[in-house]
């Protein structure tokens, strides 16, 4: 269990240098600029969280919780739905798909999975 968090934290970190790099280069004559800051936002989260989850999965090896399974879980949902949904509604128009009105809501969704997910980070440590 814990190695799919560490893989998928890896995986999560390289994408976002990928993605960094494609908003950097690519993207800044493509875009206006709050759409490339909030694709920048999508890539920094994303950072952020892909080291939060390889963190997790060294604290799932060594101490054995539930919370720390739970705070996983909920580090991918967020990165799928905070950052995936950031970069679709920031690269709507480019994609053709401005009619996906459903992307607004997704984003607050996967923030609140990262809140909760650093809230079972915490109860893990404390249990232990």
């Amino acid at each position: 269990m814990n190695k799919k968090y560490l893989l998928f934290g890896f995986i999560a970190a390289g994408t976002a240098v990928m993605l960094g790099a494609f908003g950097a280069h690519l993207l800044k004559d493509q875009l206006p600029s709050d759409q490339l800051q909030t694709f920048e936002t999508a890539v920094r989260y994303q950072f952020y969280h892909a080291f939060a989850l390889i963190v997790t999965g060294l604290l799932a090896e060594k101490f054995s919780s539930r919370y720390f399974i739970y705070a996983g879980n909920l580090f991918v949902a967020g990165i799928i739905f905070f950052s995936g949904s950031l970069y679709l509604l920031s690269t709507k128009n480019l994609l053709g798909i401005e009619s996906w009105k459903f992307l607004g809501p997704v984003t607050p969704l996967g923030g609140l999975c990262f809140i909760l997910a650093w809230f079972m980070l915490a109860a893990g440590i404390f249990k232990k």
